[in-house]
């Protein structure tokens, strides 16, 4: 009986152990993350979906994953300042621009997340 007690608190123990750990992540998710997003902080978040307009600078393309990088000026739709942030876009939109180009963007912001739905050059 007791082997059967022994086994049973160090399975116990070792479950317990696992509950505080955080996931695993690669070094390629952790820089995506890094380069794409910013620590939003305690900014308000709208739960509707909203239509905003700035400008901005491209500082990265991502066709593969239909991601552009902007350094945007502020969003006052959605109370966000001037940041470096990833949005999703079409492919069509992607292929209208390069790193550098400076843009005009329309884009639909849910959340802490958004996509461009419009560009144009400036």
């Amino acid at each position: 009986m007791k082997p059967l007690y022994l086994t049973a608190v160090l399975a116990t123990a070792a479950l317990l152990s696992a509950c505080g750990q955080k996931a695993e992540t690669t070094t390629a998710d952790q820089d995506a993350a890094t380069n794409s997003t910013v620590d939003m902080g305690d900014m308000a978040m709208p739960v509707e979906a909203k239509m905003a307009r700035s400008t901005g600078t491209v500082t990265a393309i991502d066709k593969a994953t239909g991601k552009i990088t902007l350094a945007h000026q502020a969003i006052p739709e959605v109370n966000w300042p001037a940041m470096t942030m990833g949005f999703a876009a079409k492919p069509a939109l992607l292929n209208q621009v390069v790193v550098g180009d400076r843009i005009a963007f329309d884009v639909m912001i849910k959340g802490n997340a958004g996509e461009v739905t419009a560009i144009t050059k400036q």
